[in-house]
């Protein structure tokens, strides 16, 4: 009987529903998950006839589940303290990658990193991302898994210029010296301590030598003069020649075959006063500096807010291993949910827009932290309690129209009717 199909329609909807429901409350604490709406819909409608206004005399056939959708909102952020966790405030999708090549798209930021050093989900899929090279993202290449593995490594730099803050005792009498070491890296990243040799030669003057150990030239004996030069200071104590710089200073035949150096050593700071003086305390260097560095190993990485991921190395310097690349869809109620917290594109989504994050948008990343599930449990006891009666509902229809049926049967086959 067709009275029977419409509460049956109704316990199969709210029988999805209540999966909908439980399915939220199972994924109450999965990474990144979003909650999820079973929206009801009626069936076709059978026509007896009008009223004598006109209306339609019409009946339904039941009810059906017409819609799940997803909501997007911001689930709440954790921080972890692991450097490999990602988490995205606002709109977007990592960009996953499967061993077969199948990319797919999830906001499930736990992420780990795998035997060749590139950051995996959970199930094993590469995070794809802008590669860099030498520190330098490149925002025009096309998506690579990103490796975060400790095997990267930074790349020396050679010194160029260098500084030193120092104070030659005016006090000092004919003939004092005084020697100061700073430490320069040549091409292949290899360190080489210059000597700054000064001597006194008489009131506001000094001489300058500034050496090599003969072994860094493959030589023997006395250290090899690379650069000489008269001081002269005012009666202040600041310097007055030589002023700027002193140029040209050149290291050559390294014995390591590392490539000439060309040094340039600064005499005034950046606002212009003398890093050179002579005052009447005793010669000290308080500080030197030069832009120079040997090789590095990856220590740590941290992710940014636009998905920078930041690679610190054992020398010190801090440079860029790739960036993290963000996706989103016109109609992100249109991707299909493939399990493991992962989405795949359709027809009804659209085509993947793919960017950088905290631009266009896109939404923010925190490094360190995970976005919770969005998952309402009040609000969702509070649908369960809704839905269970709606089910219990057309339970007790089905058992009232089998009751009237029975009736209607025994009265039919009961003599003399």
């Amino acid at each position: 009987m067709s009275s029977f199909s419409v509460p049956l329609s109704g316990l199969d909807a709210t029988q999805q529903a209540l999966n909908v429901i439980s399915n939220n409350l199972a994924n109450l604490n999965t990474t990144g998950f979003k909650d999820q709406t079973a929206n009801f819909q009626d069936l076709f409608y059978q026509n007896f006839g009008t009223t004598g206004a006109g209306d339609p005399i019409q009946v339904g056939a039941g009810s059906e589940v017409g819609s799940i959708s997803a909501n997007f909102t911001n689930g709440s952020l954790n921080s972890t303290g692991v450097p490999s966790d990602v988490a995205i405030t606002g709109n977007g999708f990592f960009i996953v990658q499967d061993p077969k090549g199948t990319v797919e798209y999830t906001r499930a930021g736990d992420f780990g990193v795998n035997a060749t050093g590139q950051l995996v989900t959970v199930s094993g899929q590469t995070v794809m991302g802008y590669p860099a090279v030498a520190g330098v993202v490149n925002q025009s290449s096309t998506l690579t898994p990103l490796q975060v593995g400790q095997s990267a490594i930074s790349p020396p730099a050679t010194t160029t210029t260098m500084e030193q803050q120092t104070n030659l005792d005016a006090s000092a009498p004919v003939g004092s010296t005084y020697s100061s070491p700073l430490t320069v890296y040549d091409s292949l990243g290899a360190p080489h301590v210059l000597s700054f040799n000064y001597t006194s030669t008489g009131p506001g003057a000094w001489n300058y030598q500034i050496t090599l150990p003969a072994a860094d030239t493959g030589g023997t004996g006395s250290p090899t003069v690379i650069a000489s030069g008269a001081l002269t200071f005012d009666a202040n104590g600041n310097l007055t020649s030589p002023s700027g710089s002193v140029t040209g200073i050149a290291v050559t035949g390294l014995a390591d075959g590392a490539a000439n150096m060309n040094l340039t050593w600064n005499l005034t700071g950046s606002g212009g006063s003398s890093l050179l003086t002579q005052v009447d305390a005793p010669s000290a260097t308080t500080s030197t500096n030069q832009n120079g560095y040997g090789s590095g190993t990856l220590q740590s990485y941290t992710v940014e807010s636009d998905g920078i991921i930041e690679g610190q190395f054992s020398n010190g310097q801090v440079q860029a291993l790739g960036q993290v690349a963000l996706a989103n869809f016109a109609n992100p109620q249109g991707m299909q949910l493939t399990g493991g917290g992962s989405y795949a594109p359709t027809l009804a989504s659209g085509g993947a827009v793919i960017g950088v994050p905290d631009s266009g948008t896109l939404g923010t990343l925190t490094g360190g932290a995970l976005e919770s599930s969005n998952v309402n449990i009040s609000a969702e006891f509070t649908n369960l309690i809704v839905v269970e009666r709606a089910f219990q509902a057309d339970a007790r229809m089905i058992t009232t129209l089998d009751t009237v049926t029975s009736t209607t049967i025994n009265l039919q086959a009961t003599p003399g009717n």
